[in-house]
């Protein structure tokens, strides 16, 4: 059952470059330099599943959109990027980047209700152990964000809302306080760039590693459809669902009766229909170019 949650076919071959671990979207190699090669595929995951067909130009649209927000944010946190001069091979769809050591927290930051936040609400009253007022529904804004951390799933498996007071236990007081930090600090200068541009960024998981000398640095992808909800801000109305540019498109095909996958019977998830796949890829583009400004 498990093999559907593993990359496709394997990472292809880079002279110079180490295969270290393939994930749902990234191929990570290491360089003779000791540097680290990531390379973002068109890989679409969803559910915990790979899915196929690719989408075409996905890895280079999360390549560029991660570039430009780490440049928008470099005065807030370091970054993990060191060059963008990577083999031809991959051009457009890698970086060169610091070997760091990651740190086992999915630091999620929203501020707005919906996904499995508004689960846990529904079911408790809060998000993550935090005490929320009564009476949101789907979409509210929230009083402020709020830093809802999960546990980091390997292939496979389910990413895991937890307290705050967990991620003390697995990383101390010091560095998770300073994950809190970074993670809402990142998320509401995000937002508001964002809301300039017209985008709601309703919540967001970033990635943190450590360098040496334990300097918590911004790792991975940043602020991607994949990695993200954003929804039009002229398009927002609290108490339904809302329009999304990220891959709400793909999660709400698997889960339609025209896919007729069961996620709960351990199957494959069908292969995408070419109108999925094509309105995908429209929608990472148009996310791209109302926030960069830039054409792809």
């Amino acid at each position: 059952m498990a093999a559907f949650f593993e990359p496709l076919t394997a990472p292809p071959e880079i002279p110079g470059a180490q295969p270290l671990h393939s994930g749902k979207v990234r191929d990570l190699y290491l360089l003779d330099d000791g540097r680290l090669l990531m390379v973002a595929s068109d890989r679409i995951s969803a559910y915990d599943a790979v899915l196929t067909p690719e989408i075409p130009g996905k890895g280079e649209i999360l390549t560029r959109m991660s570039l430009w927000w780490f440049d928008q944010l470099h005065h807030v946190v370091d970054n993990h990027v060191l060059s963008t001069d990577v083999p031809e091979s991959v051009s457009g769809r890698a970086i060169i980047c610091e070997r760091l050591d990651m740190l086992p927290v999915e630091c999620v930051a929203r501020g707005y209700l919906t996904g499995s936040g508004l689960a846990d609400y529904r079911a408790t009253g809060a998000v993550c152990g935090i005490e929320l007022p009564t009476g949101l529904v789907d979409g509210s804004r929230l009083p402020a964000p709020i830093f809802t951390p999960a546990t980091k799933a390997g292939l496979g498996d389910h990413d895991e809302n937890v307290s705050y007071e967990r991620v003390v236990e697995e990383v101390g007081d010091e560095v998770a306080a300073e994950l809190r930090r970074l993670a809402l600090t990142v998320y509401g200068r995000a937002e508001e760039l964002a809301r300039e541009r017209g985008i709601i960024v309703a919540d967001t998981k970033f990635e943190f590693g450590r360098r040496a000398g334990g300097t918590i640095v911004l790792a991975d992808e940043v602020l991607t459809p994949d990695s993200s909800r954003f929804w039009p801000a002229d398009a927002w109305e609290p108490g339904r669902a809302q329009t999304s540019y990220d891959k709400q498109i793909v999660r709400d095909w698997l889960t339609s009766a025209e896919s007729g996958w069961d996620r709960s019977s351990g199957e494959p998830p069908p292969e995408l229909p070419k109108r999925i796949v094509e309105q995908t890829r429209a929608t990472y583009v148009e996310a791209y170019e109302r926030l960069t400004g830039e054409r792809f």
